[in-house]
């Protein structure tokens, strides 16, 4: 008689393990009750301005089925971070964590006030490039819908890993493509898989479940492997996002430190008050600022809770080239990590030996912005419209957002919104032009990047302004902020596209200059009631760091003067702002900073969220804008400051 199936093995001892399930779970529960009271009294203070999680990989996950070993892990980790909640995975790389080791985990946590949920990876080997499932073969069909349904049978919570995607290119997918793009295919497949495979199946094992989709960082190639922005948060119970930007240099993607916070409000935008939070991981950081600062922007953004990935890499060790070389100056970043190692050995005791891990640095980090975070009100920013499915200038937004550009990524056109601002995203809608025309000409003022401009000319629209993107470039390091104002010089030029425009008709705001020509870096075109300015950008989007800070602040009078405040100076400082008259400053910056704040007239004084400090306002304007309060803020290398507006009595 042949052997039966892996899974319908484990199927079987999961049936026997249910009958046996409510009297062990209570022996469980009474069993590490009294290490629990201990544990639970030495754990660290609930945060008052978020939750916490933990995601427990599956190969974790099979090791808690001894309770010891989870403990000496758990407990120590409890210690310096609060946790409000584990996710417990039960699927990763064809590992199926049995259901008695997944329910004697979930009594363990029970046990300490310890919320828990289910997660699921599905992925076939990690290691092989991410190695996803072929969602038309039936083997791995079956395979889905079996670990669907057993992780149902013990959650009433799912949350998907980043991996509900699809790279496969199979013969049987190429099959099943037929003539359609991979993207099409993919997105259409996916949202199949997502019903049939996946929804289905666990409601059909528990009816009360509630699945969460959690969406990646690389946001604009999602529809490129059947990540559906537009149907999936409504098919699912939510959505989660992963806000880990790690090195923006040397990790594959990229990724601004910016993006954390931008792909969080855009995910928040497209079904709001369904996204349950940000996601972070240490790997990539060339310092442990670093992995604070990509906790501190998930958190500025407003996210509810946040998931520190995982329960192995927090048990890291940190080491000391993790010491950024701006600490230990006097200078008193955020992240201080000679005060960090300071508390750990004073808590830890003279003779402890063992480093502290990662589980230590976070909790150091959370502990540091939560009385900042709970003090600030709903984010706003300059709406960004991206259409669904779209591709253009990749993750530009969070370029702009590390000058001072707080950004709002919306799913739909604002149409009501004073500013808008466009990316070559944005030509992926066919009727753009015509949403343009209607802003301005009713009086709202549209930004477009010089990718769309060379996208939309033509597609009609000098309708609205004569422009051309002519395809030459020009090598380019003086600048002009502003009209005849003084020419400043960078070290090594840059390349910038170059448009032109009719005389009169368009203004140029801002030049760069190579020898004896010039060529705009930013341009005004009137048309109704309203403006359409083009803003160029560079080839390289981070030579946007390099412009000198009085181009940077015409740039920001221009696509960020709608918005209650704004910042003056150089670049990698970010402005977070709120409805409630707070905002923060984060420099991501390798040395000290001192920027400019504009407020509304009437604010007479600045008080810092964290300390209570009070800034007083620089003397007052004469001229344009003096109506305007402005005050000096310095920021440390790697920091940030929360402030609220102090308006008249």
């Amino acid at each position: 008689m042949a052997a039966a199936p892996a899974y319908q093995v484990a199927h079987q001892s999961g049936c026997e393990w249910r009958r046996l399930r409510a009297p062990l779970r209570a022996m469980l529960a009474a069993v590490l009750s009294a290490a629990a009271g201990a544990a639970a009294a030495a754990a660290r203070p609930a945060y008052t301005g978020f939750k916490v999680a933990i995601y427990a990989r599956a190969q974790e996950v099979q090791h808690m089925k001894d309770t010891q070993w989870l403990a000496s892990r758990f407990d120590f980790m409890q210690k310096y971070l609060h946790v409000d909640k584990v996710y417990i995975e039960t699927h990763r790389d064809h590992l199926l964590v049995d259901g008695d080791t997944i329910e004697k985990a979930k009594a363990f946590f029970a046990a300490r006030g310890v919320q828990t949920a289910g997660g699921i990876t599905w992925t076939i080997s990690e290691p092989n490039r991410f190695q996803t499932f072929c969602y038309s073969d039936p083997k791995d069909r079956a395979w889905v819908s079996h670990v669907a349904e057993e992780t149902a049978r013990h959650f009433d919570e799912i949350i998907l890993d980043d991996f509900f995607f699809t790279s496969c290119k199979s013969d049987g997918e190429i099959a099943a493509r037929g003539d359609r793009s991979w993207t099409a295919y993919r997105l259409a497949r996916m949202r199949e898989a997502a019903r049939d495979l996946v929804i289905g199946p666990a409601r059909r094992v528990n009816p009360r479940v509630r699945i969460i989709i959690k969406f990646p960082n690389w946001y604009e190639h999602f529809q490129g492997m059947g990540f559906d922005l537009e149907q999936e948060p409504y098919l699912f119970d939510g959505v989660y996002t992963g806000t880990e930007t790690r090195d923006p240099v040397r990790s594959a993607q990229h990724l601004q430190a910016y993006n954390g916070y931008s792909l969080f409000r855009y995910l928040d935008n497209l079904r709001p008050g369904h996204n349950g939070g940000g996601w972070v991981d240490p790997p990539g950081s060339s310092s442990l600022d670093r992995y604070a600062e990509q906790l501190w922007v998930t958190l500025f953004a407003k996210a509810p809770q946040i998931t520190l990935f995982d329960f192995r890499q927090l048990q890291g060790a940190l080491t000391p080239n993790l010491r950024g070389p701006w600490q230990g100056q006097g200078l008193h970043p955020s992240f201080d990590y000679d005060a960090m190692m300071a508390a750990y050995q004073a808590d830890a005791g003279a003779g402890v030996q063992a480093p502290p891990t990662f589980a230590v640095a976070a909790g150091f980090a959370l502990r540091r912005v939560d009385k900042v975070v709970t003090a600030l009100g709903r984010p706003l920013g300059v709406a960004v419209y991206r259409p669904f499915h779209s591709t253009g200038e990749d993750f530009l937004p969070s370029f702009l957002g590390m000058i001072g550009i707080p950004v709002d990524i919306v799913p739909r056109f604002p149409a009501g919104a004073a500013t808008v601002l466009l990316t070559e995203d944005a030509a992926h809608d066919p009727e753009i032009v015509a949403k343009i025309e209607r802003q301005v000409r009713a009086g709202g003022n549209v930004v477009i990047t010089s990718g769309l401009l060379e996208r939309l000319a033509p597609r009609g629209l000098g309708r609205i302004a004569e422009l051309q993107y002519t395809g030459r470039t020009a090598l380019v390091k003086d600048f002009e902020g502003r009209p005849y104002a003084p020419v400043e010089s960078i070290g090594e030029p840059m390349l910038i596209p170059q448009i032109e425009y009719i005389t009169n008709d368009t203004w140029e705001l801002s030049s760069a200059i190579a020898g004896d020509n010039g060529f705009p870096l930013l341009t005004d075109s009137p048309y109704g009631r309203g403006h359409l300015y083009v803003l160029v950008i560079p080839d390289n989007f981070a030579d946007l760091y390099r412009l000198p800070a009085s181009v940077l602040d015409q740039v920001r009078a221009i696509v960020a003067g709608a918005l209650p405040v704004r910042m003056s100076g150089p670049s990698k400082v970010s402005l977070y702002e709120y409805d409630n008259g707070t905002f923060v400053l984060e420099s991501f910056r390798d040395e000290p900073v001192t920027v400019g704040v504009q407020t509304p007239g009437g604010v007479t004084a600045l008080t810092d969220l964290d300390t209570g400090a009070v800034y007083s306002p620089r003397p007052a304007v004469r001229g344009p804008g003096g109506g305007a309060t402005r005050f000096i803020i310095r920021i440390p290398p790697h920091s940030f400051v929360g402030l609220a507006l102090q308006p008249k009595p």
